[in-house]
């Protein structure tokens, strides 16, 4: 899937796509199912709320044969290789969950800044493509984005280990208060089966979720294959060291039982 000339120059000024629908209802029950059986797995890959419901599943595409697929999706990786202008590799693979309820926020956040700062990724030559695998609308914590913001570059940032169970570096109030008053806030809503891409450097969270529907969003962090991570501080299950490039799979992959997923490749690691 090639993006168009108005679609480049909108990420250029955006730095995010939003894309309702891209992938089918039949698609995307495939991909909450297998989130379903994943977040009901005692792994240290699933990190879980204070009341003990999942926040977040890592390396999903490691051990989920439907999420196995996901990761070569043509539809997702085409993109994000051309904007990047080259192969890309898997930087991180995480099924983020906002469990009706009890779902927690995500601090104001750049995913660059803690790329670079914590896995010595040398560029904002990487960026998250993501599918929404609920509806995503006003009340179950959806994605708020500061339009424009990822041209500031990497901003100035705190570490911050208590407010969620994931640490974060995350922007004070007054930088984020700027950047709205420039840029203003928007928060992508849509079906399941929603794609959504955004900038490294874009600033961005989410808050609580207190109604009454989950909301499960599926995150590719890919990477251009000559800028990846220098350092392997984090468990390598959320920042991988495997820079192969990722070959995809048919458009129908997910809808294919024939088509496996499993055992994603790892021919190449760091020493």
């Amino acid at each position: 899937m090639k993006l168009t000339a108005e679609q480049l120059a909108q990420f250029d000024r955006d730095g995010y796509l939003f894309m309702p629908g891209l992938f089918t209802p039949e698609e995307a029950r495939v991909l909450n199912n297998a989130a379903t059986d994943v977040y009901a797995q005692d792994r240290k890959e699933v990190w879980r709320e204070s009341s003990g419901v999942a926040r977040t599943a890592f390396a999903a595409h490691q051990y989920n044969e439907a999420f196995g697929r996901l990761g070569r999706h043509p539809r997702l990786i085409e993109p994000v290789q051309q904007l990047l202008d080259g192969p890309v590799y898997m930087h991180q693979f995480k099924v983020n969950a906002k469990a009706a309820f009890d779902g927690d926020v995500w601090q104001w956040h750049q995913d660059f800044g803690t790329w670079h700062r914590d896995d010595g990724m040398p560029e904002p030559r990487a960026m998250n493509i993501a599918v929404f695998l609920d509806e995503v609308n006003e009340f179950n914590g959806p994605l708020y984005f500061i339009p424009g913001s990822h041209r500031d570059g990497v901003v100035e940032a705190g570490h911050d280990l208590t407010t969620t169970s994931y640490p974060l570096w995350t922007l004070d109030n007054a930088k984020v208060a700027e950047l709205v008053e420039r840029g203003g806030l928007v928060a992508p809503k849509g079906p399941a089966g929603s794609m959504l891409m955004f900038h490294g450097c874009l600033v961005h969270g989410s808050p609580p979720n207190m109604s009454p529907w989950h909301r499960t969003i599926v995150y590719l962090s890919l990477c251009a294959v000559g800028n990846h991570i220098t350092r392997f501080k984090r468990p390598d299950y959320i920042a991988h060291r495997d820079f192969t490039p990722i070959q995809t799979l048919t458009d129908d992959c997910l809808l294919r039982d024939e088509i496996k997923g499993l055992p994603w490749p790892i021919t190449q690691k760091a020493a």
